[in-house]
């Protein structure tokens, strides 16, 4: 068994956490399509729907960001 565990927040390392950021703007692209359809065809529910999950997105990468930060502070202090 392996010194490192894993909290129950579920940290992961630096590369998990660029990786998230990628695939999150990735879908922050596609939702932005979804509601540049939906703004040209007038669907008002499609609309506020890709509204929510572009914020949603936004405060994800938010987070992942907010992690990256915590990790390098945490590396500066192990050393």
């Amino acid at each position: 068994m392996s010194d490192k565990k894993n909290t129950s927040k579920g940290k992961k390392g630096k590369a998990g956490t660029y990786l998230a950021i990628g695939s999150t703007l990735f879908a922050a692209f596609s939702n932005a399509k979804k509601v540049k359809s939906a703004r040209g065809e007038g669907d008002t529910l499609q609309l506020i729907d890709g509204l929510i999950r572009v914020a949603a997105v936004a405060t994800g990468v938010a987070l992942l960001v907010r992690d990256l930060r915590h990790a390098h502070d945490d590396d500066i202090l192990t050393d």
